[in-house]
């Protein structure tokens, strides 16, 4: 039955992590089942779009090559996690900010 139930929220959850726009195609696509294994996900992948936002800022200011590249591949290992786990439709929370994530966006229910 769980199966099931997160097999009916595996698209918003896998498409929420594409892009930005990804998770607000994926957001409005479920606002209507209210499907918790995509509301899941969708909060895991717009903590990390608006993460890489910060983390972009924060890398131009810096300006290097190296810790740009290191800013970017941690963003990138996080999104390929959190969509290896909508693909499993496994509801890992991404390493070190997952837990905060499923915190500050609960109005994603």
């Amino acid at each position: 039955m769980a199966a099931s139930y997160n097999e009916q929220g595996k698209i918003p959850g896998i498409l929420a992590y594409v892009t930005i726009f990804g998770t607000l195609i994926a957001f409005f696509l479920n606002k209507d089942e209210k499907n918790t294994f995509a509301n899941f996900h969708i909060r895991q992948a717009l903590g990390l779009h608006l993460a890489n936002i910060l983390l972009t800022a924060l890398a131009n200011t810096f300006d290097s090559l190296m810790i740009s590249t290191a800013f970017y591949l941690f963003y990138i290992v996080l999104i390929i996690y959190g969509l290896i786990g909508a693909i499993k439709l496994d509801k890992n929370k991404v390493p070190l900010l997952g837990s905060y994530f499923q915190e500050w966006f609960t109005f994603i229910n």
